[in-house]
């Protein structure tokens, strides 16, 4: 997930018309994918060059017009901009370059290892003085390399997936990257692949002995009503897959190989010449990852995203599409968008062609996901028509008019708990607000019926104090920021005046940013929820309700420990006219504080009460990133703590007696630590006998350590708080249902129970 920030933008270079301005974000910057693996990908056609270098005689793509201002823009940017001011020099480049390489072939399925060194004679030590000079040569070298091994690597992969595999040679693969070599021969290359495509085809006759066994058994009595319709689908789709496996196990062997070289065939034709940005994208990236995990330049496909990521609404069909071989595959339905309403496009239709409003439409078999994605989204009112091929084989054509899509998972949602009672008497109401992220419109007033995280906030707490509630729960877990100034704001709701957090940019100058609203919306006892994916934003607003005792923070562990505020530059509007667009560029500009004066950098915000985590074997955090700003901290600012009866300590002993010895969640830390105990196994047999006898292990010891936290009887009543016209007495029968599996997620959650007695001790106190 990549979300960013709300901070204003210094102003002291060339870009000082900058006109999008956020801070803060949990995720690294753009995670470099095992590019060499066909997965999802921008492509674009673009004819490969003989480059006229006499010292190498790699490929090179033909340049993109816009590789020098977007040069320019980054050396500017990370020169005068960035928090570190960190000159690009050689040090920069020799530590971009192995990126680099890794956004080429994280996986070391392409490149020999005389590939990377052809790559590191041509720009290990220059790529700086090429991002300076405008001309990125290594880029283009790089992507040409890139598309010529994957040509040969297809051939490879076709032509080992025409073979039998032998399940019975007793050998294994090493499935961390990390861990193992480029290969150094060619003969080298097609083993690594040979032993990645047997893995693959293990797991898929794996998953088709599962799909077999499970129609011998009994079916579980859920004890619930399943709306007939739902039922006859699912039947359905048991019956296909039990039909698409073949009787015998050299038949279903075969059938994985087809299916696999059928995928991988579609895969490298998707990838077949990158977008043509994608070049410029990898190299710029390499030398931004040096500065920090978090700044980044994203291309126009991206920013379309990170627009919807930070406001929560989009213009389009309301469809979330992937890929499935050859085709664009329409994979869900945004409730209560244009296709939902509409109600004849569904999941799992493939989409076999695009027609803009009044023109013929386009073939998109094999088209990149991103580009069919672009040509389905437009402005609002206008149409678009989708021919898509049924489940059944049957074609059809879709004429949907778009719309704005406000995307419900994004947005705030409440409830009250009305819990059980304990020793005979009558529990209080607790009111519980989730809170996703930190969303709302960049850098303009909010416009009538737009969502904003603040106001959301604001509207629960006022309902679900007039519906009793004496106490809150606002959970941060998996929020990964957002918007700095909804940060402060929603603060505010529960302090009077007074700082929430500092800011300090690359000249040292210091900025308080201050709750100046006086009115307190909720007084009562308040309880925030985080885990380990809690960032930025969240960890803002947490720390902050932390240094004023106004909450007691219950996690899991600390939080992610982002410290540092971004701010995006939209390219486009700063260089106007230049033709083709440019995209954004999000940079770290400032460091940000608590009010009393550390900064959340790698430490995060450590939970006055800690529970079992559920994701200890997680590796996450901003400690786990890629050169991370380093901790550091100011001085306090002046702040009044808020009078409270409670202690922390206190609080946090109580919960601790009582998680010891709580069933459930005495078993998450075992179940964890055998996750962890699987993940760290990264050499797989590759025998028949072997793997099975791997796999049944790894099943054993999660299933003896699992709390089956799902099956577990409710621990409260959930009551839905509606704000909004999705979460208000739906009538669609989806959407209802959707609520009902939050409703029943919300009601089983131990350490939302145990949260509310974290609340009562705090009542209890005296």
């Amino acid at each position: 997930m990549t979300r960013s920030y709300g901070a204003r933008f210094p102003r002291s270079s060339v870009f000082t018309a900058l006109l999008l301005t956020v801070g803060c974000s949990c995720s690294p910057a753009k995670s470099q994918p095992n590019s060499s693996l066909p997965t999802a990908s921008a492509t674009a056609t673009g004819a490969v060059s003989q480059a006229s270098d006499p010292k190498d005689d790699l490929p090179e793509l033909p340049r993109d017009p816009r590789e020098g201002i977007l040069s320019e823009a980054a050396e500017s940017l990370l020169g005068k901009e960035h928090v570190l001011r960190k000159p690009i020099d050689e040090s920069v480049s020799r530590e971009a370059f192995p990126k680099y390489i890794e956004s080429l072939d994280g996986a070391k399925l392409l490149f020999l290892q005389s590939d990377v060194d052809a790559l590191a004679r041509v720009g290990e030590k220059s790529m700086g003085d090429e991002l300076k000079e405008g001309d990125l040569v290594l880029a283009r070298k790089g992507s040409a390399l890139v598309q010529e091994r994957r040509k040969l690597v297809s051939k490879v992969v076709a032509d080992i997936l025409s073979k039998p595999f032998d399940f019975s040679v007793k050998e294994s693969l090493e499935t961390d990257p990390k861990k193992r070599e480029f290969c150094k021969t060619e003969k080298d290359l097609e083993d690594r692949w040979r032993e990645e495509l047997k893995l693959q085809a293990l797991e898929r006759l794996e998953q088709m002995q599962e799909v077999l066994d499970a129609k011998n058994k009994p079916p579980k009595d859920t004890k619930k009503d399943v709306d007939p319709e739902e039922q006859k689908k699912r039947d359905a789709a048991t019956a296909r897959a039990l039909a698409e496996i073949p009787a015998t196990p050299e038949a279903r062997e075969e059938k994985v190989r087809k299916d696999l070289a059928t995928r991988y065939q579609a895969r490298f034709t998707r990838l077949l010449a990158p977008e043509r940005l994608e070049p410029a994208d990898k190299f710029i990236n390499a030398i931004n990852a040096v500065y920090d995990p978090h700044t980044e330049y994203m291309p126009p496909a991206e920013k379309a995203d990170f627009d919807i990521a930070i406001s929560g609404t989009l213009e389009g069909i309301g469809a979330a599409l992937g890929e499935q071989d050859h085709f664009v595959v329409v994979s869900d339905l945004i409730p209560g968008g244009a296709s939902w309403q509409q109600g004849r496009l569904e999941a799992g239709d493939l989409i076999v062609a695009v027609a803009q409003q009044d023109k013929d439409p386009v073939d998109v078999t094999d088209m990149p996901l991103e580009k069919v994605v672009g040509m389905i989204r437009g402005p609002k009112g206008t149409v678009v028509t989708l021919t898509v091929k049924k489940p059944d084989g049957h074609m059809e054509s879709i004429a949907i008019t778009r719309d704005v899509i406000h995307v419900e998972a994004t947005y705030a949602r409440g409830a009250l708990l009305k819990m059980p009672a304990k020793n005979g008497k009558k529990r209080a109401l607790v009111g519980y607000i989730y809170l996703p992220g930190f969303y709302g419109e960049i850098g303009s007033k909010p416009q009538p019926g737009e969502r904003n995280a603040t106001e959301d906030v604001r509207a629960l707490l006022t309902e679900l104090q007039k519906k009793g509630a004496t106490s809150i729960i606002l959970d941060l877990r998996g929020d990964g920021g957002g918007i700095l100034s909804h940060a402060r704001d929603i603060a505010g709701l529960f302090i009077k005046e007074g700082p929430v957090v500092q800011t300090r940019d690359a000249a040292g100058e210091i900025e308080v940013l201050s709750d100046k609203d006086p009115s307190v919306t909720y007084s009562g006892n308040v309880v925030v929820m985080v885990d380990r994916f809690s960032a930025s934003a969240a960890e803002i607003l947490a720390g902050a309700l932390q240094d004023y005792e106004r909450a007691v923070i219950v996690g899991t562990s600390p939080t992610h420990g982002k410290g540092t505020v971004q701010a995006v530059v939209d390219l486009d509007r700063i260089r106007k006219g230049v033709g083709d667009p440019l995209g954004v560029y999000k940079i770290t500009t400032q460091e940000y504080f608590r009010v009393s004066g550390g900064s959340t950098q790698l430490k995060g915000v450590t939970p006055d009460v800690l529970m079992p985590d559920p994701s200890a074997f997680i590796d996450s955090g901003e400690a786990t990133l890629f050169h991370p700003i380093p901790w550091t901290s100011i001085k306090p600012a002046p702040f009044a703590k808020v009078d409270h009866k409670w202690k922390a300590a206190d609080l946090a002993a109580a919960s601790k007696a009582r998680t010891d010895a709580n069933a459930e969640l005495s078993k998450v830390s075992a179940f964890s630590k055998a996750m962890k105990a699987r993940r760290d196994r990264t050499l797989e047999p590759l025998d028949k006998a072997g793997f099975e006898a791997e796999r049944a292990g790894d099943k054993a010891a999660l299933d003896a350590t699992d709390p089956k936290l799902k099956e577990q009887k409710p621990l409260m009543d959930v009551e839905v708080i509606a704000d909004a016209k999705e979460l208000a007495a739906p009538t669609d029968k989806k959407l209802a249902k959707r609520l009902d599996a939050w409703k029943d997620d919300l009601a089983k959650d131990p350490w939302v129970d145990e949260s509310v007695n974290v609340l009562e001790d705090m009542a209890a106190a005296h």
